[in-house]
C-alpha cells in the first residue's frame, strides 16, 4: 500500500482494480478461516444478556456460509480501496495524505458493505445457534422478515465498519509512511505483518461499543427488542449498565489484532507478487517489440 503520493507508477486504473481484488479476496478468506472460532466467541459473548450462559460448543458454525461472503466483500473492498486511494493521494497535498486513507477506506467500506451485512447477519444468526447451515438461515430469514431481514441491523453496521476501515487503514498507511521514512526502504512482511496488528487492535477497541450495538440489532430477529440504534444504545444502558458497551473486547481486540497481522501481511505479499509478474510481462512486451 501507497505512502503519501509516494507510488509514481501511472495510473492503471484496470490493474489497480484487478490486483486489488486478488489480493483482498485471498486475505480476507486466510483471515476469516484462520480467526473464525475467536470471532464466534466475541459474538456469543455480546449478544449474552444478564446472567446467560456463553455456549462453547460450535465455534466453526457458519464459516463455509460465511466464505461466500467474505471473499467477494473483502475482493471488493481492496478492488474499491486501492484506485480510491491511488486518485486521493495526486489530488491531495502530501500533508494531507491521511485524508486519502480515511476517504478511501470509507468508500471500500461502504461499497463491501453491500454484501458484508447479509453475510454477517446469516453468519451471527448461526454462531447464536439459530440455524443449522447458511441456506437454511437464508430461506428462513427471507420467508420470516423479508428480504430486509438479511440487512438488519445495516445502519448500526455503517456506524461500526465505516469508521472501522477508515481508521484502521489510516493507521496502517500513516505508520507504513513514517515506518519506511525512518528505515529509508522498502518494508519486510513481517514488518507490514506487525504494523497490521497494531493498527487493527488500536481499531477494534476503538470500535467495540458500536460493534455491541450491530451484534445486538443483527441477531434480535423477530424479536424486535430494538426499534433502531439509538433504542438499542438506550436499552442496553438502562438494563445491563455502560460496562455492557465494552461486552468481547478483549476476543475482539485479540482477533483483529492477530487479523489485521495476516490480513495486510497476505495483502502486501499477494500485491508485491502481482506487481513482480506484471512487471515481467511489461518487460517481456518491450523485449518483443
Amino acid at each position: 500500500m501507497g505512502g503519501g503520493g509516494g507510488e509514481d507508477k501511472p495510473f492503471n486504473f484496470l490493474q489497480i482494480l484487478c490486483e486489488g481484488v486478488i489480493a483482498g479476496g485471498a486475505a480476507g478468506v486466510v483471515v476469516e478461516t484462520a480467526l473464525y472460532p475467536i470471532d464466534t466467541i466475541k459474538t456469543r459473548l455480546q449478544a449474552a444478556r444478564a446472567g446467560s450462559q456463553i455456549q462453547w460448543k460450535g465455534l466453526y458454525s457458519g464459516l463455509g456460509g460465511n466464505l461466500v461472503g467474505v471473499l467477494p466483500a473483502s475482493a471488493l473492498f481492496v478492488g474499491i480501496y486501492e484506485p480510491t486511494k491511488r486518485k486521493l493521494l495526486d489530488m491531495f497535498p502530501e500533508n494531507l495524505s491521511a485524508v486519502a486513507h480515511l476517504t478511501a477506506g470509507a468508500v471500500g467500506g461502504l461499497g463491501a458493505s453491500l454484501i458484508r451485512v447479509p453475510t454477517e447477519v446469516v453468519k451471527q444468526r448461526m454462531q447464536t445457534g439459530q440455524f443449522r447451515t447458511a441456506p437454511d438461515a437464508v430461506r428462513l430469514i427471507v420467508a420470516k422478515e423479508g428480504f430486509r431481514g438479511l440487512f438488519a441491523g445495516y445502519g448500526s453496521f455503517l456506524l461500526r465498519d465505516l469508521p472501522f476501515d477508515a481508521i484502521q487503514f489510516c493507521i496502517y498507511e500513516q505508520l507504513r509512511i513514517g515506518y519506511k521514512l525512518m528505515a529509508k526502504r522498502e518494508l519486510k512482511d513481517p514488518e507490514n505483518a506487525l504494523i497490521g496488528a497494531f493498527a487493527g487492535a488500536i481499531t477494534g477497541a476503538i470500535t467495540t461499543p458500536l460493534d455491541v450495538l450491530k451484534t445486538r440489532l443483527m441477531v434480535q430477529g423477530q424479536t424486535k427488542q430494538y426499534s433502531g440504534i439509538v433504542s438499542c444504545a438506550k436499552t442496553i444502558l438502562r438494563e445491563e449498565g455502560p460496562g455492557a458497551f465494552l461486552k468481547g473486547i478483549e476476543p475482539r481486540v485479540l482477533w483483529i489484532g492477530i487479523g489485521g497481522s495476516i490480513f495486510f501481511g497476505v495483502l502486501e505479499k499477494t500485491k508485491s507478487v502481482l506487481a513482480e509478474r506484471s512487471s515481467r510481462k511489461a518487460a517481456l512486451v518491450e523485449k518483443d517489440e
